[in-house]
């Protein structure tokens, strides 16, 4: 059976990119086909993948100026030749799902949101500060993007969704039915240790992650508080910082891992839709304080695994914090369940599902196995 795999861009490593290295550990021979691949910004084994890149890998200022191109995106997905596979596995929050298959082959989106910018646009401008004539521009783009977001959806023979939060983004912009995979989380030895005073935040240093809630927390409480990470929204960030609040820059896994270990809690600011760092956090035996929104309510439990903060506001964290200084934490039971998220997990589940999705389409049967997914939920990981 002849594989190939797509995903939006290449340009920044977050938890989708870890979700694109599990299925290219399930099929290690595919082919990655991909918008644009930055080798700088990846890790370097990726540098040993087949990636296939399209023709905006060829455009000027590509790097920097990516984001400029969004009108092109659609274009670059539908024009490349995927005649030769049979299987397509697209990981997509945006544009990779857009390809175009060949008759009778299979194509299995995993979804980690509908393109968030097409269909929550409120949020997005405000969250990336965009104003302006290219925020009077952009109603027209997004259009645009809406119908052919809709249009290409009837592409994807069917959904995989990370979080029953975006199963429902999907029925409601698609109207099809999603199973729920949650991704993998690879989980570090479980080695627990004292906490230290200091609190963590921190990750890809961009608006919509909403940092400066916790700065503006800490300023209050002068707790001390360590943000890894870097992104264009640092110099902004720095600026509103107090002396107790120190930022790090990036650093490599292995401090990533032992600032996780050594913090007295991580704080998650952010409505993500699903979260990866919070069960890493857990997974060495820290807790976590989380606003109660989006992907944190499915992984979370409040008074298991931490404490949630229920308004988005500097007040709502800083009173969180403060009451979670008395709160018992039992490490093993954190490390337990950020076990039921492990890798290996997702890998029996995503395999299990590609199994019967390619039994069913045998069989003729697609249709009847996608109604088959409504009321589902999630896969028991």
């Amino acid at each position: 059976m002849r594989v190939a795999l797509v995903h939006d861009y290449l340009n920044q490593y977050g938890g989708a990119e870890r979700v694109l290295e599990a299925l290219h550990e399930l099929f290690p021979a595919a082919p990655v086909y991909t918008s644009i691949f930055d080798p700088a910004t990846m890790p370097v084994t990726y540098q040993q993948w087949d990636i296939r890149t399209s023709f905006m890998q060829r455009l000027p200022a590509w790097r920097t100026q990516f984001r400029r191109y969004v009108a092109l995106y659609p274009t670059a997905f539908e024009r490349f030749d995927l005649s030769n596979y049979d299987l397509i596995i697209s990981s997509s929050s945006a544009f990779a799902k857009g390809v175009i298959p060949r008759p009778g082959a299979l194509h299995i989106c995993y979804c980690h949101t509908p393109m968030r910018f097409a269909w929550r646009t409120g949020d997005y401008v405000a969250r990336e500060q965009i104003n302006g004539f290219q925020a009077k521009l952009l109603p027209f783009l997004l259009n645009y993007l809406r119908i052919w977001d809709t249009v290409s959806a009837n592409r994807v023979d069917l959904f995989v969704a990370n979080s029953r939060e975006v199963a429902g983004r999907i029925a409601r912009y698609y109207r099809r039915p999603a199973i729920v995979i949650p991704p993998p989380v690879d989980l570090p030895p479980y080695e627990p240790r004292p906490p230290a005073e200091f609190y963590l935040a921190g990750g890809r240093l961009i608006p919509y992650k909403r940092l400066e809630l916790v700065i503006e927390a800490f300023n209050r409480l002068r707790l001390p508080l360590k943000i890894f990470g870097d992104g264009r929204d640092r110099s902004r960030l720095e600026r509103m910082a107090g002396p107790n609040i120190e930022f790090l820059g990036w650093v490599d896994e292995a401090t990533r891992l032992d600032l996780f270990a050594r913090c007295r809690a991580f704080i998650f600011p952010g409505e993500e839709d699903f979260g990866i760092t919070p069960l890493e956090v857990l997974a060495v035996g820290r807790p976590v304080i989380a606003y109660a929104a989006g992907g944190a309510l499915e992984t979370l439990i409040e008074g298991v695994t931490g404490r949630f903060f229920y308004q988005p506001t500097a007040a709502a964290l800083a009173a969180a914090v403060a009451l979670s200084r008395t709160d018992p934490v039992d490490s093993l039971a954190l490390r337990r369940h950020a076990e039921r998220f492990s890798r290996e997990r997702f890998l029996a589940a995503m395999r299990a599902f590609i199994d019967e999705a390619l039994a069913a389409q045998r069989a003729g049967q697609l249709a009847t196995f996608e109604q088959s997914l409504l009321g589902q939920g999630t896969v028991k990981v």
